[in-house]
């Protein structure tokens, strides 16, 4: 009888144990809708691995209006009106919002026009939201911001007890090789520099998946084939938004258009994605020429100088603890071959 017992206990902890293993991973991505957080958007929804809890809405590639607009008719289009989505902050902290419709299209989607929502927004501030559902799941949920990081600030300033809450942060942003909108920033962290450094100095390990591997990883016109091949009303929508954005890139002189944010969602589904490296990032705030920068220590220390007299003295060193996961590169074709396969004639 005890071993009948023994026997039925290990099948009941093994069930048990698989079903925890399969539950799909709890996300909330922080979006600025423009064509790329559109792509990151649908495979997040397209992929078993994770649960959407919400989307919460920053301005970025466009204003907080466009962008709750754009983020309402894409998880319409995915008839996906379960996921809460909502509005968070209308400007960066302290400066003046800077939009990006070169890049994307007037109204951030390519020009491409969606059918109307059927899908409301939420009545919940963004902030708030990503506060109340990590409080409701601890140790559950991974935010996944893929625009600038005003909302994750501001969720963070207002209740600091969510960072040891959060199970993951996976951020796109930032860069260790120069940047995207100058020669040192890349453009989420550009776009709010002071709420970077209040996220990556929150005391959570950011994973951040910066714009130089983003550039690396590029969609190209025969991976927008492969999509054609099936029809569906998602990748349809990505097969244009993707014209767009190849053709403004190709002219740029790129030879494909970067996947920055589909990338970091896919970080999240799946690190072996990527290579990653534990280093301290800071974010400047106050240069002249590099505002925005995320400034990685690869050596994992800085050098400790002494005054002697009129002069320093290099004293050894200061070991510096890391707060960031970085990516150094990426499985492109991998990636690629993932983001077809989970949106193809969907």
């Amino acid at each position: 009888m005890k071993r009948l017992f023994a026997l039925i206990l290990l099948v009941v902890l093994a069930t048990v144990g698989l079903a925890a293993a399969q539950s799909p991973q709890r996300v909330i991505i922080d979006t600025d809708p423009g064509i790329d957080d559109a792509m990151a958007i649908l495979l997040a929804l397209n992929s078993p691995e994770l649960k959407v809890e919400a989307l919460t809405v920053v301005p970025g590639n466009v204003d907080g209006r466009q962008g709750l607009e754009n983020a309402l008719k894409i998880v319409s289009l995915a008839g996906r009106c379960d996921v809460r989505v909502a509005s968070g902050a209308q400007h960066p902290l302290n400066q003046k919002l800077i939009t990006a419709q070169y890049w994307h299209g007037k109204n951030g989607l390519a020009g491409v026009e969606l059918p109307t929502a059927k899908c409301r927004a939420d009545s919940q501030f963004g902030p708030d939201l990503i506060i109340e559902t990590v409080h409701k799941y601890p140790h559950e949920v991974t935010l996944i911001p893929v625009g600038p990081l005003t909302n994750i600030a501001l969720a963070v300033s207002k209740d600091p007890s969510i960072v040891s809450l959060v199970k993951n942060i996976v951020i796109m942003g930032g860069s260790i090789t120069g940047g995207n909108v100058n020669g040192a920033a890349e453009a989420n962290i550009y776009g709010d520099p002071e709420a970077a450094a209040i996220v990556f100095n929150a005391g959570w390990m950011v994973t951040m998946v910066g714009s130089d591997v983003g550039e690396r990883t590029l969609i190209l016109r025969k991976h927008m084939e492969e999509l054609q091949s099936q029809h569906g009303p998602e990748s349809d929508f990505i097969v244009k938004l993707a014209d767009f954005y190849l053709t403004r890139s190709e002219k740029s002189g790129y030879q494909g258009a970067a996947m920055y944010d589909p990338l970091a969602v896919a970080v999240a589904i799946d690190p072996s994605l990527v290579t990653l490296k534990d280093m301290h990032v800071d974010v400047e705030t106050k240069g002249e020429f590099t505002r925005g920068e995320t400034v990685a220590n690869r050596m994992g220390s800085d050098e400790n100088n002494v005054l002697h007299g009129d002069h320093y003295e290099i004293d050894g060193v200061i070991e510096l603890k890391p707060n960031a996961r970085v990516c150094l590169a990426s499985d492109a074709e991998r990636f690629l071959q993932m983001f077809i396969s989970r949106l193809k004639g969907k």
